[in-house]
């Protein structure tokens, strides 16, 4: 038994565990690194510990230092949350051997199940399904070079010591020696970097596949159920962003054989604790075990929705040795939910991570609807962890339901201060294949998604519901950019303000019209709007060929009403002299005031500049000074946010000028390279 948690996470995940601490009477105690001193989960906690500075390797990653943190707290048991070290075998270990309860499984059971190699191995032994592949010891060329040609294709290479992406290469062509030794070789390089082992796995690829996987748990008595599934299939560069329970489609028959499978892995460990099994399931409904996580995952919410059960207090109470609180045929699910990442990125400009200050968020809940996150009231998001800043989870009697609260609450967030992924997420709820996937998933190959697209109007958005469906439809979502009646808002609310201290808008002129020009600069665009305005008056904007009439109807300084063209709208805005940030007609982007006088310095390089668009660290750089480049070419890459982003040249030509080395920490707007384009003569300006 143990009276004292530590949580040894940080963000939403830690606020999530001390609530069920809290209710079960624990005393809890946070850790937290420099750029969380302030942060919501410190505040929660009954005690706070300071672990180090920022980067997580000096900090949430630092064994020795969480560690002796539980010793001066006088915590008996340590929670590890997810990411960070929750599925570090190493961890669990030294927990072990220094006395402390670890809310997880044995180490033996992470080596066991942890490991990509190590667990498909044993699920083969046992007799769970399995995809043809290769998971052996031998890791030299020849020997995975040879195995894949007897695998066939297409093929996926897979980093066995990790996942979200890393160390990933699909190949569809087995018998190109060179094409498959090398990405052999940059898959292992990429592995190595990330997880510190370069070992691959090689699978035989399905098509059109979906992602599903089971919520497992086992207890010290020998007992094992499962909670159902989930259906993470919507992803973007292997990252999940929606996830559903149940999963569309699946009938209770294959509920249960999936769920037998995956118990039958967890008694044959003798596994304590919460863990996910992964699975493909094909088109024609076998499926295939891909991984197992050792820990809670990030979208259990959406399997405590239809249950009805606390994870968290389930992991406590098994960690404490308790029994498992339900048997098997004790578990009832009911409804439908949904849960979406609300994450701090460009989802439209590569997925470039946000890091900076949040001066507003708002979040809706309602009926049906929960909000898990770590913010406080201005958070300041730091660059050195995951983009992820909360999760919306919302549940309905069935998925049309959960999915119309999901898109409600979504469209009616605000996040001022950095962009968010809230407009792409609406996107991807809206999709036709996310809105059916019981008819998408039916087509089983991309020549049949294609023929569909026809019958569909040739609407490009129609995929096979997969792991795929996501890159492919969102490669045709354009960035929803500033309309007129948008721009006209932001020139009155940024008019209205500056002015409220002489008296009511209306008032302004108390002669005749007055008309004032502004510039903005809205996103990557300038716009010009022109406002007239005079006492008893609608303000008139004039957006190029656009005339809008509006009057700002409340304004308390953040959340204004205003009537345009007849109807009303409501907007949140930190608008100020000199711009700030507008959320308005599902929109929210920031907003300059450039003044009257066009802006100068054109920058003359052709577009051949490259500066840094996110907070992170260079980790890549291959090129050098003097060396021609082509447009496309790879020249460098940034780690933020547990992502590496990959930079290529915008255009053709030489390059004369570098402006980081690898290591440097680099901020938005930092100078990374310059290339003097080929055709730089012909572009210069007259």
């Amino acid at each position: 038994m143990f009276d004292t948690l530590l949580i040894a996470n940080r963000g939403e995940i830690a606020c999530r565990v001390i609530a069920s601490a809290r209710a079960l009477g624990l005393r809890t105690v946070a850790v937290y690194s420099d750029a969380d001193r302030d942060a919501r989960h410190v505040q929660l906690a009954d005690d706070a510990l300071r672990l180090g500075e920022a980067p997580a390797r000096d900090s949430y990653l630092h064994i020795e230092r969480v560690l002796d943190a539980c010793r001066r707290a006088g915590a008996g048991a340590v929670h590890p949350g997810y990411g960070f070290l929750s599925e570090n075998a190493a961890f669990a270990r030294a927990c072990r051997d220094a006395g402390i309860v670890f809310v997880g499984p044995a180490p033996e059971a992470i080596d066991a199940l942890g490991h990509k190699s190590a667990a498909k191995l044993l699920a083969l032994r046992i007799g769970v399904p399995c995809l043809p592949g290769y998971a052996g010891a031998a890791q030299d060329i020849d020997t995975l070079v040879a195995e894949a040609r007897r695998i066939g294709e297409p093929l996926m290479i897979k980093a066995a010591a990790g996942g979200g992406g890393r160390g990933m290469r699909r190949c569809t062509d087995v018998g190109d020696l060179a094409a498959l030794t090398h990405l052999l070789e940059a898959a292992r390089t990429e592995a190595s970097a990330s997880f510190g082992s370069g070992e691959l796995l090689l699978e035989r690829l399905v098509e059109d596949a979906r992602h599903v996987e089971l919520q497992v748990f086992g207890d010290a008595h020998g007992g094992a159920v499962h909670l159902g599934e989930r259906d993470c299939s919507t992803q973007r560069r292997h990252q999940k962003i929606l996830e559903e329970a149940p999963a569309p489609g699946v009938s209770a028959e294959l509920r249960e054989r999936m769920g037998a499978a995956a118990v039958k892995l967890v008694r044959e460990v003798g596994y304590v604790g919460a863990g996910t099994v992964e699975f493909l399931l094909a088109p024609d409904g076998s499926f295939s075990f891909l991984e197992m996580n050792t820990r809670l995952q990030v979208e259990h919410p959406v399997t405590e929705a239809i249950t009805g059960l606390d994870l968290v207090e389930w992991q406590l109470r098994i960690a404490r040795g308790e029994p498992l609180p339900l048997a098997q045929h004790d578990i009832r699910w009911q409804g439908h939910a949904i849960e979406a990442r609300l994450c701090a990125e460009d989802a439209f400009a590569g997925f470039a991570p946000q890091a900076g200050r949040i001066v507003h968020w708002q979040v809706p809940e309602g009926a049906g609807v929960r909000v898990d996150h770590g913010l406080t009231l201005q958070p300041t998001i730091p660059p050195h962890y995951d983009s992820m800043i909360a999760k919306v989870i919302a549940c309905g009697a069935d998925r049309e339901q959960a999915r119309a609260r999901l898109l409600r609450a979504l469209a009616g967030s605000t996040v001022l201060g950095l962009r968010t992924n809230r407009d792409y997420l609406l996107h991807a709820l809206r999709a036709p294949a996310f809105v059916a996937p019981g008819l998408a998933s039916q087509a089983g190959s991309a020549a049949r998604a294609d023929a569909r697209c026809e019958r569909a109007g040739d609407d490009p958005a129609v995929e096979a519901y997969s792991t795929h469906w996501l890159e492919r439809a969102s490669a045709h979502w354009p960035a929803r950019r500033a309309d007129g009646a948008w721009a006209a808002i932001a020139a009155v609310l940024l008019l209205h303000r500056q002015a409220r201290r002489f008296g009511p808008f209306a008032l302004w002129s108390s002669g005749g019209v007055r008309e004032t020009p502004l510039k903005l600069r809205i996103g990557e665009a300038t716009v010009v709007v022109r406002l007239a305005y005079g006492a008893g008056l609608p303000v008139v904007a004039t957006v190029g060929g656009e005339r809008h009439e509006l009057e700002v109807l409340a304004d308390d300084g953040l959340r204004a009403r205003l009537a345009i063209d007849g109807s009303e709208t409501t907007a949140r805005a930190t608008l100020a002299e000199g711009g700030g940030w507008l959320d308005a007609e599902a929109l929210c982007a920031e907003v300059a005031d450039l003044g009257a006088t066009p802006p100068e310095g054109r920058d003359r390089a052709g577009g051949g500049v490259i500066t840094s668009r996110m907070h992170g660290a260079l980790v890549a750089l291959a090129v050098q000074p003097g060396q021609k480049v082509a447009r496309g070419e790879f020249v460098l890459a940034i780690e933020a946010m547990k992502m590496e982003h990959r930079i290529e040249a915008p255009v053709a030509g030489t390059v004369v000028e570098v402006g980081a080395s690898v290591g440097t920490q680099v901020a938005p707007g930092r100078l990374l390279l310059r290339i003097e384009p080929e055709t730089a003569a012909a572009t210069e300006p007259e």
